[in-house]
């Protein structure tokens, strides 16, 4: 039993290993293969810094509406009561069954011009190949994860300490800051940490409405394609690399925050 145990774990971290370390490692030798100096010329041209904050732009956006509106979402599907759950189940769903290059396309036949919401850019509103477009690309792609992760826990949690709540005096708001949200917390959390790995990470919708234009609508990912593509591969890594650590930092915080929350002396005081 021991050797079998022992057998499926090393095929388990041996998986992960081929699939995950080897190639991000891979990318991490490129990156730095010319030295440090080089990659950090590689991340610091203005094309390069230009991508990066516009990246952190759009998750910044995307990540707390995607939030609050994930949570709300998540609400209604398990405590609501009306016609059009199951049709609203399936919609939140959407987004992970499309590919996101299809997503692109519907949204630049939405808002491009003889679409039906094409109007706004005769009134000054400009949707396609600027950051309002990029951000709702971005907002569509990531908006199942906070989702899908409260609602099992609203589902565990059940009614009953809501109910009493209510029962003594407490009104909606009051409920859900004091017994509802301390109890989906880490749910939400985790979905938070989902949202921006994707927001951060996300191509093919954003490749669709953004137009790709160096220096104006390109970001992180569209910059490390465009530096591939250009046979400029030492900076393609290097921005991979940004990407990468980015994506390693959100999750350290998260891990680094939980112990504290979770410790039970401070649950007693």
């Amino acid at each position: 039993m021991t050797a079998s145990r022992l057998g499926l774990r090393f095929a388990a971290l041996g998986y992960l290993a081929m699939l995950l370390l080897v190639p991000v490692a891979f990318v991490f030798y490129r990156a730095f293969e010319h030295g440090f100096g080089y990659a950090w010329h590689a991340v610091t041209t203005p094309e390069a810094l230009h991508a990066l904050e516009l990246t952190l732009l759009i998750a910044a956006i995307v990540v707390p509406v995607n939030t609050v509106v994930g949570i709300v979402l998540a609400l209604a599907l398990v405590r609501g009561n009306f016609r059009g759950r199951g049709v609203l189940n399936a919609v939140v769903d959407l987004p992970l069954a499309l590919s996101p290059v299809i997503v692109g396309l519907a949204f630049v036949l939405l808002y491009g011009r003889g679409g039906w919401l094409g109007g706004f850019a005769d009134h000054g509103l400009k949707i396609l190949f600027a950051l309002p477009g990029m951000v709702l690309a971005t907002a569509f792609v990531s908006l199942p994860f906070v989702v899908r992760e409260v609602v099992p826990v609203l589902r565990e949690i059940g009614t009953e300490q809501e109910q009493a709540a209510e029962t003594l005096g407490a009104g909606e708001l009051q409920t859900f800051r004091r017994i509802t949200f301390p109890a989906i917390r880490w749910a939400v959390a985790y979905g938070v940490v989902l949202t921006t790995a994707r927001a951060i990470g996300e191509f093919g919708a954003v490749s669709a409405v953004s137009g790709n234009i160096e220096g104006k609508t390109q970001t992180l990912p569209l910059y490390v394609k465009a530096q591939f593509d250009g046979f400029d591969t030492a900076g393609a890594y290097a921005s991979s690399v940004v990407l990468a650590m980015l994506a390693i930092a959100v999750v350290v915080t998260l891990r680094a925050l939980h112990p504290k929350e979770e410790t039970p002396m401070e649950e007693a005081t």
